[in-house]
Formats: structure tokens, C-alpha cells, sequence
């Protein structure tokens, strides 16, 4: 057996037992699984939003979590990458159960091999923000390290998770001007820490502020949250034949907008690869690899702000309290159970 904390019905999470702590059967691995006890997990705001959304079947409890770090303990007869002993980093898989207990199976090929100059706690804090900035930027807006001088990207929502790791690759990987929008003074700090060369207030004209900055017209977006708020206004500052990038749930998104200037849209979901195994399911051990090298060289640094203390209900809760104010600087992580 093993400690977990899930749930059985979906609640708010400030009503009893929206999350609690349960003892489950300890899994197995085989084929390309490895199994990792867990060190020390993040939490992002698709915990919630499963929590809200998705009831368990058959009255199974739900175990959340898609940040892990930890040591392999068992691997699978097909696993050629890692070794029992092996410290790894991973953002895990939709479909099969979360890191929020002490042992997880996890397929071999989303796996990356944990920053050595990092704690777990610190560690934790990367995979699943750190493979979403990476694909949104690399994949879906199709910038590369040899990149026009002349690209600007906007970064909406800048401060949180995914802003926070994607504001410093797109700065340290690209030669596009990294633009980032936030509101609050301790927010805006926090972009500019990340490497942003301007930080623009979102709930005032982009158009006056950007033209403050000397930045005449953007050429990437990276739009992370309230697209729904903003999208109109930006199209209107993008230059023709842009790329425009989203991560979040708009309510509300006319594409006709987007036509008149030929501007591409682009959808980034990092689980898709897991979600459906695709070819190149492994690219996002590649992408972890390479993160962690970054890390080790001193190139890119861990965006962990707070920790909740140890992986419990009690603690979670008070994490996924923190995640619903949407007020959230960089990652938050709970370690040890």
C-alpha cells in the first residue's frame, strides 16, 4: 500500500473533503513504465480544473498531480533509457493517475533526467510549464535560436508558471524582443527577474505602452491567459502574417479577426503527445534533457516561489486555493509525505 490524497466526488475546494488523504495499492511496472517515488510535486491550474470538471468512475478515488521529481525504483522490461537509482523530472500523463502520492508509473518517454544542481523542491517546479513554454515557442510559433532580431513576442500573463520558464527561453534561446504583461508592481518585478527587456500593464493600453518601449508592432504571441479579454486589442497590434499562440479556455474566440492580416492560430496542449502516444511522444524526454542542461550551465533558473510544506490533503488544499486566485508568481511545491 501506499499514501495518496484524491477524491471521490468533484467539490469546491472549500467544502470537506474535496481532497483527502487515502492509502492505495501500490503499483507495478512493467513494459516502457518506470515507477518513481515521489520526492516532491508542483501544482498547476489543470489540478483544479480536473477537480471542478471530471468525477471519478465507479467511485474510485481520483489522484491529480502533473509535476513530479523523485527516484526510479522499479522499471519496466522494455524501459532502455533509465536505471533504477535514476533522479527524475516529469509532467506525466492525463489519462493515468497523478503524482499526488507517493509512488507513480510513468512512461519512460515523457521522463527527463532531474537537474543535478537543483533540489527536488526547486526541481519540481519545471517539467510540465517547462515542456508547455517549449513547444508553444519552438513547435507551435516556430521560433529557433537563429530567430529575426527584428521579432517581438508578447507574453500575456507573464507572471505565472508557464510565463515565467517561456519568458526565459524565448530571452536566453531566441533574438526576439520578449515583451510580458502584468498588472501588480510584485508581478511586473517578476517578469523583469525572468528576462523580460519590456513589462507592459495589461489592464491599460498596449498599443500606448508598446509604443513607450520603442516596439512599433508584434510578430509572436504567446497568449497564456484571458484570451477571451484581450485578443481583439492584440490583433490590432500584430504585424501581418504574425503567429498567435494560446494555452487557456477563451469563451469566446472569433477567428475572423485573425483573417484580414493572415495571422496564424496556434494551440498548444502538452498532454497531446501522451494523450494520444504519438511518433514523437519522446521529444518531450528530449525537450526535459535539454532543459535540465540549460539549468546545469546556468542558462535558465527555477521558477519555485513557495512551499506548502509536505504532500498531504490538508496542504494540497491550501495550494489549490492558492492556484484559484490566479494571482500566483512563478510555482508553487509540496515535498515529502
Amino acid at each position: 500500500m501506499m499514501k495518496a490524497i484524491g477524491y471521490t466526488h468533484s467539490l469546491g475546494i472549500n467544502e470537506p473533503n474535496a481532497l483527502v488523504d487515502i492509502d492505495i495499492e501500490k503499483p507495478s511496472a512493467s513494459g516502457r513504465d518506470l515507477l518513481v517515488k515521489i520526492s516532491a510535486i508542483a501544482v498547476n491550474p489543470v489540478d483544479y480544473k480536473i477537480r471542478h470538471r471530471v468525477n471519478p468512475n465507479g467511485g474510485d478515488p481520483k489522484i491529480l498531480g502533473w509535476d513530479a521529481v523523485g527516484e526510479i525504483v522499479d522499471i519496466g522490461a522494455d524501459v532502455t533509457e533509465f536505471a533504477v537509482g535514476d533522479r527524475v523530472y516529469y509532467a506525466g500523463d492525463l489519462t493515468r493517475a497523478g503524482s499526488n502520492a507517493e509512488f507513480q508509473l510513468v512512461d519512460e518517454r515523457i521522463v527527463g533526467k532531474m537537474p543535478e544542481s537543483l533540489t527536488f523542491s526547486e526541481a519540481a517546479a519545471l517539467p510540465l510549464t517547462a515542456i508547455t513554454a517549449w513547444e508553444l515557442l519552438f513547435d507551435r510559433l516556430g521560433l529557433k535560436n537563429d530567430s529575426d532580431s527584428s521579432d517581438v513576442i508578447l507574453v500575456t500573463g507573464a507572471a505565472g508558471g508557464v510565463g515565467s520558464i517561456l519568458t526565459q527561453l524565448a530571452k536566453c534561446l531566441t533574438k526576439a524582443t520578449v515583451v510580458g504583461t502584468a498588472s501588480r508592481e510584485e508581478s511586473q518585478s517578476w517578469v523583469k527577474l525572468m528576462g523580460a527587456d519590456y513589462v507592459v500593464n495589461h489592464h491599460q493600453s498596449l498599443d500606448a505602452q508598446l509604443k513607450e518601449c520603442g516596439v512599433s508592432t508584434v510578430t509572436h504571441v504567446a497568449s497564456l491567459t484571458h484570451t477571451d479579454q484581450h485578443y481583439k486589442n492584440i490583433v490590432e497590434l500584430m504585424a501581418p502574417q504574425a503567429k498567435f499562440a494560446l494555452i487557456d479556455d477563451p469563451v469566446e474566440l472569433d477567428i475572423k479577426v485573425f483573417k484580414r492580416k493572415s495571422i496564424s492560430i496556434h494551440w498548444e496542449f502538452m498532454y497531446t503527445r501522451s494523450m494520444f502516444q504519438t511518433k514523437d511522444m519522446s521529444v518531450q524526454q528530449v525537450i526535459l534533457n535539454e532543459v535540465s542542461r540549460l539549468i546545469d550551465a546556468g542558462v535558465l533558473k527555477t521558477t519555485l516561489t513557495q512551499h506548502y510544506g509536505k504532500i498531504n490533503a490538508e496542504n494540497l488544499t491550501k495550494a489549490h486555493q492558492a492556484i484559484q486566485t490566479g494571482r500566483m508568481l512563478g510555482k508553487l511545491v509540496l515535498e515529502g509525505f
